[in-house]
């Protein structure tokens, strides 16, 4: 039987605090839902909001699996030699020391939940980040070089440059794994 405080523990309060106030990163806004402080370093789960034609480079996670959830809009990612094309509701995975990005293809942007197992480079994020001051406020501009420069302590390597826009959906259809463009 688990007790009070171990079911406390594992089922934090999501009310608002400054851990979940959104942040920009790379040009798209950043929250920490569920810190690895509140699973013992378990898992993480962030939302990202980005805009159309949002790409960060090509990188590896050393130590984190992950987990994206396409929660709106419509997003391109690329995990090794594979593409999966999703649409809200879909989901694709990213293995630990497996070269991955995304392309956010809808002209509105695209917003995710992303789980990482184990927790910690949700302090990476939060790093990098800036705090948004008011909503509807513009990105402001981030120095890529200093986000690169910093990732090695969080066992996260950039492999290359982010991936081309693409100028139409595919034919093929959402998920069906194909060579990279």
């Amino acid at each position: 039987m688990t007790s009070g405080t171990e079911t406390t523990r594992f089922f934090p309060t999501f009310g608002p605090t400054a851990e979940r106030e959104p942040f920009w990163f790379l040009g798209g806004q950043a929250r920490i839902l569920l810190p690895g402080a509140a699973t013992d370093n378990r898992l993480s789960l962030m939302e990202f909001a980005d805009p159309a034609g949002h790409a960060p480079p090509h990188h590896v996670h050393e130590d984190e699996e992950e987990v994206w959830f396409l929660l709106d809009g419509e997003v391109t990612f690329f995990v090794g030699d594979r593409r999966h094309d999703l649409v809200p509701g879909q989901v694709a995975h990213g293995t630990r020391g497996v070269p991955h990005s995304y392309l956010v293809r809808s002209p509105e942007g695209a917003r995710m939940a992303v789980l990482f197992s184990p927790a910690f480079i949700e302090e990476y994020f939060r790093a990098n980040g800036t705090p948004v001051a008011e909503v509807g406020d513009l990105p402001p501009a981030f120095d890529l070089a200093a986000v690169v420069a910093s990732a090695e302590a969080f066992h996260l390597r950039v492999t290359g440059p982010p991936p081309p826009l693409l100028a139409a959906p595919p034919a093929y259809p959402p998920s069906t794994p194909t060579a990279p463009a």
